[in-house]
């Protein structure tokens, strides 16, 4: 898989994450709550987000080393979760994971970015 598979993929995460945060800008949980539209686009996002997560960690093994900081594994879990258990789904997690996890993921892909531009 060539690198530049390797950039969209992690745009497309960095893209479903924003979306996610955009849903759910000054939301509280228990408009959340009651709001199924945005619960579907959120979820949505999760999916994308880990099911790009998935493509890195089987195509660019090496990268997922190189960069710990990315909670591969729990975002593949997240995005399995969403897909099989989505009648299950704690949406009060789903809503902190939104709220607090993806603006620091979206702050981690920023940084990845400015270091291959450097030249990492």
């Amino acid at each position: 898989m060539s690198a530049d598979r390797l950039r969209a993929y992690l745009d497309q995460m960095r893209s479903a994450a924003l979306q996610a945060c955009d849903f759910v800008a000054g939301m509280e949980l228990e408009t959340f709550l009651s709001d199924a539209r945005t619960q579907m686009a959120v979820g949505m996002a999760l999916v994308l987000i880990g099911e790009n997560a998935s493509r890195i960690i089987a195509h660019h093994p090496d990268f997922v080393a190189d960069h710990p900081e990315i909670p591969w594994s729990k975002i593949k879990g997240m995005r399995n979760f969403v897909v099989h258990d989505y009648y299950e789904l704690e949406l009060p997690v789903v809503f902190d994971t939104v709220k607090l996890s993806l603006p620091a993921l979206v702050s981690q892909f920023d940084l990845i970015r400015q270091w291959r531009v450097q030249g990492e």
